[in-house]
């Protein structure tokens, strides 16, 4: 089994305190918007409505009874439900959207700025085996999942917005159903597939000496080589915010799913306070992602499309793991070549 060194398990839980921390900043609002009001309701006049002192009470659940059973039957008036809607209208949907807008901005400046990442000395020829037809099966059911997952839920998030003017009320209604229901069978499925992914690919992205470098060097995105394990430290930092936004994501998403579990109104707002903050964030980084592995660097799709990358690809990006996977003919074949383009299928 292996074994996390002292320094990587500081690496680690400094980096589940960021994530953490970031996790908690939505809630900060919530949380002041309950408190202010509270404090709005508590400096109301009796003046001002001779009925406000019962309401207030029956909205604190202190006036009457019920004999319904079950968690909460006796609420008349929960006051936090505007809050939760003053969250997702005026704080999740805007901020939201400029965090997603901002990110796809950035790649775009980026890549008008520097271009693909090209292999300088061209394709060898010469193919060495990445990923297992297991693994690339898990990494593709995760990311459907998680695509049609984020898809929907953007939906519902911004549809009003953007598809009511084309769809109309009607229309928007329908879609907003079945993204509805999309969402909530499919979430479970995707909390399954995570698990399988993170103990798929847990192995190979703990810390390893020589990460640090990596990171001091840019990535190699700047122009200086930088020399990697199988996965390099940006990659191992991309993992371990799925396994952590990706948890928060489905626990929470679990809880909204069941009624059953017997949350109260209130748990059930945090709950949706916290699955959202980490799916918009989620969301955001995987663009990354996405570029990097595909437009951005050249040759890095072919490791998932079909398991294999070329020698001089793995060398360039990936040089400490080349002796690792024990195809001697890979190794020993000189980085440079005159095969500019990638070979055919």
């Amino acid at each position: 089994m292996t074994r996390l060194s002292a320094h990587a398990k500081g690496l680690l839980f400094a980096g589940i305190l960021l994530i953490v921390s970031t996790l908690s900043i939505p809630v900060a609002p919530y949380l002041w918007l309950s408190f202010s009001n509270d404090t709005a309701t508590a400096t109301e006049t009796q003046e001002q409505n001779p009925r406000a002192t019962f309401w207030r009470s029956v909205r604190r659940g202190s006036s009457g009874y019920t004999a319904v059973p079950g968690q909460e039957a006796g609420v008349v008036i929960h006051g936090n439900g505007l809050n939760w809607r003053e969250y997702r209208v005026k704080i999740l949907a805007p901020y939201g959207s400029y965090l997603m807008a901002g990110v796809l901005i950035i790649i775009a400046m980026y890549y008008a700025m520097r271009g693909p990442i090209n292999l300088e000395s061209g394709y060898s020829g010469q193919s060495i085996t990445r990923f297992s037809v297991y693994q690339r099966v898990i990494h593709w059911f995760t990311a459907i999942l998680f695509w049609l997952l984020s898809l929907s839920g953007l939906i519902l998030l911004y549809g009003r917005y953007v598809l009511i003017p084309l769809l109309g009320s009607k229309g928007f209604a329908i879609t907003a159903a079945a993204c509805k229901e999309a969402h909530n069978l499919f979430g479970p499925i995707f909390l399954l597939a995570l698990v399988l992914l993170i103990a798929t690919f847990i192995r190979d992205n703990l810390y390893r000496k020589g990460d640090i470098d990596w990171l001091k060097k840019g990535g190699g995105m700047f122009g200086t080589h930088a020399s990697a394990d199988k996965f390099n430290f940006g990659e191992k930092v991309w993992f371990w915010l799925v396994c952590i936004l990706g948890l928060s994501v489905s626990v929470s998403g679990v809880l909204l799913d069941f009624s059953i579990l017997g949350l109260n109104r209130t748990a059930m707002e945090i709950a949706h306070v916290i699955h959202s903050a980490a799916a918009i964030i989620f969301i955001s980084i995987s663009f990354g992602h996405i570029y990097l592995g595909t437009v951005g660097t050249q040759g890095t799709l072919d490791g998932m499309t079909k398991g294999s990358v070329d020698a001089n690809w793995a060398k360039h990006h990936h040089d400490r793991w080349v002796p690792e996977t024990g195809n001697q003919e890979a190794i020993q074949h000189p980085l440079t070549s005159n095969m500019r383009e990638a070979p055919g299928d």
